[in-house]
């Protein structure tokens, strides 16, 4: 058997240019499929006293969008506060300036 893979896996490394390319019909080499074990469904199974820690879609997207709400109106109002300072520190720029032109 270990013989057939090794064989196998030779020939895959060999294999031309011409069969690797996306036109070639290869077929990839896929693992087989197994069936989940008695232990690994019970470990999948859903736990009823864990239920209360779950979160919901519904609820969690929720969160989401409130968390992106408040981060536009912090952004939106850090901008606004640089905007009026902006500006307020022009008036006062014109103001000394108009001050000191007619001296």
């Amino acid at each position: 058997m270990a013989f057939f893979l090794r064989q196998s896996s030779l020939a895959s490394h060999f294999r031309s240019s011409y069969q690797m390319t996306l036109g070639s019909m290869v077929v990839p080499s896929r693992a087989f499929h197994v069936e989940l074990g008695d232990r690994e469904k019970a470990l999948l199974a859903e736990d009823p006293s864990l239920r209360r820690f779950k979160s919901y879609k519904k609820s969690v997207w929720k969160l989401k969008r409130i968390g992106d709400v408040l981060t536009i109106v912090v952004v939106a109002g850090c901008c606004y506060e640089i905007y009026v300072k902006a500006v307020l520190r022009e008036e006062v720029r014109s103001k000394t300036k108009a001050a000191d032109g007619n001296k």
